[in-house]
């Protein structure tokens, strides 16, 4: 029994000095519970929205302020013609686009009903089935209000027009998401553990003298994955098309292009965690749920980013996975071009680029 308490003692003292293991055992799960607590929710709210009021009368512009006062839309932008609408809603910024004919206050007073349409973007189905529901109900909620007001009983009915996605599938969401989880998780993950995996058997000594460069050892052994990662988009492009049925409108040789920018940040990620590492269970833990969560939390993929908290929103710029699923979604689902991506291709560009700044300088020639 006395043995058995020592070795508890021995254990304490060992895990108290590790700031590490302090840091995942203490910090990790209250990181959890705040982001979770304020990421997790349903609700949709300051969903960016772009009005086009052809109408300029008394009852769209009551609408619009109605619009506008609600919690779940913010009007970012008002258009004067259809191409403007278009092209706010390609950009992927704004969610929802609500247009008022001519004549709309007319045709609600004399003949008792008229037409608005409501267009969301359906490359995520999800939001875009409670944008427009959101729209509609606000819609209803001024004709109930105004019905005392007005002769007889009004009707306004809205036109709903789902862009990119008009059959809300859930592939066209869900299939840009898992590219981005399964490259991050891959590529992040497999390098960061073959190379300290050396490190523990200590082959890397062995490397370390060989005729290469060290620095050119340590990226030899990312090209390999980089190699699988890329197959990995074929098979994954291969059952979209084929057997979900999910089209790739946009460029392929574009949309491989980009995926290869995506993995090499993520290689550099994997590399900069091999070199602070030295054991292949830390940079496991690192690798999965310092990579897993980040994604799936603030990548837009399960949670619209819109929602969260405003500290929340720019610690998901610095996740390269919202990047590229902005990226996938745009060549793949909308169709769209290098000069619609090239805001995220050059912020990838820029995580890559710090990644291996960072890995170069922090590594270490002598290992002991």
């Amino acid at each position: 029994m006395k043995q058995f308490l020592v070795f508890v003692k021995k254990e304490f003292y060992h895990v108290l000095r590790d700031r590490k293991t302090l840091l995942i055992l203490f910090g990790l799960p209250i990181v959890q519970i705040l982001i979770f607590g304020f990421a997790l929710t349903n609700e949709v709210k300051n969903s960016g929205i772009v009005v086009a009021d052809f109408a300029k009368d008394p009852a769209s512009q009551m609408i619009t302020t109605k619009i506008e006062a609600s919690k779940y839309f913010d009007i970012y932008q008002t258009a004067n013609t259809i191409e403007e609408v278009d092209e706010a809603l390609k950009n992927g910024k704004l969610k929802a686009a609500i247009i008022f004919p001519e004549n709309f206050n007319h045709d609600l007073l004399h003949e008792g009903r008229a037409m608005v349409q409501v267009i969301t973007d359906a490359s995520d189905p999800n939001l875009a089935t409670t944008v427009g529901n959101y729209l509609s109900a606000i819609i209803s909620d001024f004709e109930q209000d105004h019905q005392d007001n007005l002769a007889g009983r009004i009707t306004i009915i809205p036109e709903t027009r789902m862009l990119y996605n008009p059959q809300l599938k859930g592939e066209h969401n869900f299939v840009p998401g898992v590219m981005a989880l399964v490259l991050m998780l891959i590529c992040v993950m497999m390098t960061a553990i073959s190379i300290v995996r050396e490190k523990e058997t200590g082959t890397m000594e062995i490397l370390l003298v060989s005729p290469f460069r060290p620095q050119l050892v340590v990226l030899s052994k990312a090209v390999p994955y980089l190699v699988l990662s890329l197959i990995n988009i074929c098979t994954i492009l291969a059952v979209s098309v084929f057997i979900l049925k999910l089209p790739v409108n946009g460029s392929i040789f574009l949309l491989f292009a980009e995926s290869t920018l995506f993995i090499i940040t993520c290689l550099s990620l994997g590399l900069l965690i091999s070199v602070r590492t030295q054991s292949q269970q830390v940079a496991m833990l690192i690798s999965l749920m310092g990579m897993l969560l980040p994604t799936l939390l603030f990548s837009g993929f399960m949670f619209p980013i819109e929602n969260m908290p405003r500290p929340l929103q720019w610690i998901s710029n610095i996740i390269p996975a919202k990047w590229f699923y902005i990226i996938a979604k745009s060549v793949m689902i909308k169709g769209l071009g290098f000069a619609a991506i090239w805001k995220e291709t050059v912020i990838l560009i820029g995580i890559t680029l710090f990644l291996l700044t960072v890995s170069i300088k922090k590594f270490k020639i002598r290992l002991a």
